[in-house]
């Protein structure tokens, strides 16, 4: 494909100019240099890699950490008439052989993929064989061990080099510190690399902690105060089905989003969301990556994130399109400590992970010296009530084994034991107090399980039986009658997680050789904690100038519209403007404090600060119906 990168923009983007660094990124790579790119949420990184690799013969290899970004990413270019194939999901040998012949003989641009796929020998030898003209880390940040998303695999990336030492390699990332960008540039061979740093900065984003007792109110009077769409990041699937339930009570204007929909249950509610079919999408950290509408006018975190990388990335979705937005963190007096609850209880040390990688070969009866390439089905829930191990601690436990090379495990989605109620309430309700125990039983799964009329939910047999103070035959039983009656799908299996062992069985000898790792990466996941709860607890610093700082980043003066910068007189609405706003509502009746919160653009602690000294003033008169009137 010929043509000047200005001519390729025009072309298939229809833009005129390029924005921030990326013309001369692009100039740069032509002339066959390195380049590490970091540049904010939305700046356009992409363009940065895919621009080039039209201007030039031959195809672009894409590395990409998540199969739903590969193939929004696919979809977009496809659409644009652009010859790109996207390697997700399982691909037989045969389709496997094919599509890497077309990008070996077919003109294909792009071959998008994940770091996995590059353990694949069939296709690491293809690679050899293209006309590669670029090489395109994305989300670079993944291959650091001091990034908040470490992925293992991706320290395998370097392999591109080997494969095609000549080749230019950009590494691109939102979210890097500099030793995150030290490894980036170390690992991937790319020491004489350019570094294009476009300002962190995002102006038109007004960046919030608002510390409320009833959040669920302070939630839905801050989706009101902006009409555009908006986003709701909460921490479990449970809270997703939950809150869009709750701003949903009057009418359909939330949807949510979670890693156990399927993939129709993703493609409906993200159609919807992006079709403005509704307004606000209530959403795990599971949602966002790749997904750009630049109308959003609100984002929201209704729990602290992991970590500032976390939350910049996804507060960074808001105001795209340039326009005021918002990020607003919601907070109350309980968070702080449960939030460090939460991670004690999900950290496992050196000696859980060697008490947990013991039980699996104890469970699955492998001998020392055994074990190397056995493969296993595991129902993880029974594994950790069997043997008395914390679940999020266990699960993370495993995660660690699987990142250090000791097992490998994958989620068999397919045979996981689940529910979905298909009956309306009032037959259900009906059918529970026709079955005594066997009614108590269901009675306690609606009590611990959300969502469980709207989608297939997975579920702790072992748990029910517990609170219910049943046998969980018993349980087994009540769930099949039910589904039998036809008032739910139910799915059971006896695993859940497939695990293969990757070396053989040597115990305390096997974990002894990743404990360094292991505290490594609990020692990087603490200062992160740290971090998110500085900036939860910052009263002092601008909001965005103390993000910016987390990344190295100096900010020229306070943004002078956050809750730090008001507070602190930086800017801000006056008292003087606050009462007059006040005393206009107030001319059209008497309001109650939260109405007139609900009326304004202010803070509700300056709106409250402003109606106690009318009221000291007498300006104004407290009423016995608790509203404030004009005295």
């Amino acid at each position: 494909m010929k043509g000047s990168p200005e001519h390729i923009l025009q072309k298939f983007w229809g833009h005129e100019n390029f924005r921030g660094s990326q013309q001369e990124i692009i100039r740069s790579l032509l002339q066959d240099k390195d380049a590490l790119v970091l540049m904010p949420t939305g700046s356009g990184k992409s363009i940065c890699f895919q621009v080039p690799a039209l201007v030039r013969e031959g195809i672009c290899i894409v590395v990409s950490p998540l199969i739903a970004l590969i193939e929004n990413q696919v979809q977009v270019l496809k659409q644009k008439g652009i010859k790109t194939i996207g390697l997700t999901g399982s691909i037989p040998q045969r389709d496997m052989d094919a599509l890497l012949d077309n990008c070996i003989h077919g003109n294909y641009k792009f071959l998008y993929l994940s770091p996995e796929r590059l353990h694949q020998s069939l296709v690491r030898e293809r690679i050899q064989q293209m006309p590669v003209n670029f090489i395109a880390i994305d989300e670079a940040h993944c291959i650091s061990e001091w990034g908040h998303d470490f992925r293992p695999a991706y320290r395998k990336c370097s392999i591109l080099r080997e494969l095609h030492p000549s080749i230019p390699m950009i590494a691109l990332t939102a979210t890097a510190t500099k030793k995150v960008a030290d490894d980036i540039l170390s690992n991937l061979q790319m020491e004489s690399a350019k570094v294009f740093r476009d300002s962190f900065e995002r102006k038109n984003i007004e960046f919030r902690i608002e510390n409320r007792e009833d959040k669920g109110y302070a939630l839905k009077q801050a989706l009101k105060k902006d009409a555009r769409s908006a986003i709701v990041y909460v921490r479990t699937r449970r809270d997703s089905v939950l809150l869009s339930k709750t701003l949903n009570e009057k009418k359909g204007v939330a949807t949510y989003f979670h890693g156990g929909l399927s993939d129709f249950g993703k493609k409906e509610r993200l159609e919807a969301w992006l079709t403005n079919k509704v307004r606000v999408m209530v959403a795990t950290n599971a949602f966002g990556m790749g997904v750009d509408k630049p109308d959003v006018g609100t984002v929201i975190h209704y729990q602290l994130p992991d970590s500032i990388e976390n939350y910049y990335q996804e507060a960074g979705r808001a105001g795209r399109d340039g326009k005021p937005a918002k990020a607003i963190l919601l907070l109350n007096e309980n968070d702080i400590e449960r939030f460090k609850k939460q991670f004690q209880d999900s950290i496992p040390n050196v000696a859980f992970i060697k008490k947990v990688y013991k039980k699996l070969n104890s469970n699955f009866q492998i001998a020392y010296g055994e074990g190397s390439g056995e493969s296993f089905g595991l129902n993880f829930n029974e594994f950790c009530n069997h043997y008395g191990l914390h679940t999020r601690k266990t699960y993370t436990a495993i995660k660690l084994l699987d990142q250090n090379g000791i097992i490998s495990v994958s989620e068999t989605s397919q045979n996981t034991t689940s529910i979905q109620f298909t009956a309306h309430k009032r037959e259900l309700f009906h059918w529970i107090e026709q079955h005594g125990k066997m009614g108590h039983i269901v009675q306690v799964l609606l009590r611990t399980y959300g969502g469980v009329f709207e989608f297939e939910t997975k579920i702790n047999l072992s748990l029910l039986a517990t609170k219910a103070k049943e046998s969980v035959k018993f349980v087994l039983h009540t769930l099949e009658k039910i589904s039998q009656d036809g008032l739910a799908t139910f799915v059971f299996s006896q695993q859940d997680l497939k695990i293969v062992f990757l070396r053989p069985r040597e115990d305390d000898a096997t974990i002894n050789t990743i404990a360094s790792n292991i505290e490594k990466l609990n020692s990087t996941k603490r200062m992160k904690l740290q971090s998110m709860i500085a900036y939860s607890k910052n009263k002092k610093s601008c909001r965005l100038g103390f993000l910016l700082d987390y990344f190295d980043e100096k900010m020229v003066e306070p943004c002078g519209k956050c809750d730090v910068c008001t507070t602190n007189g930086q800017h801000g609405p006056k008292g003087s403007d606050i009462k007059a706003t006040i005393m206009g509502i107030l001319n059209g009746g008497d309001k109650t404090s939260r109405e007139l919160v609900a009326s304004t653009a202010f803070r509700e602690r300056d709106v409250l600060n402003a109606l106690k000294e009318l009221l000291e003033d007498e300006t104004l008169v407290l009423k016995t119906n608790n509203t404030y009137g004009i005295q």
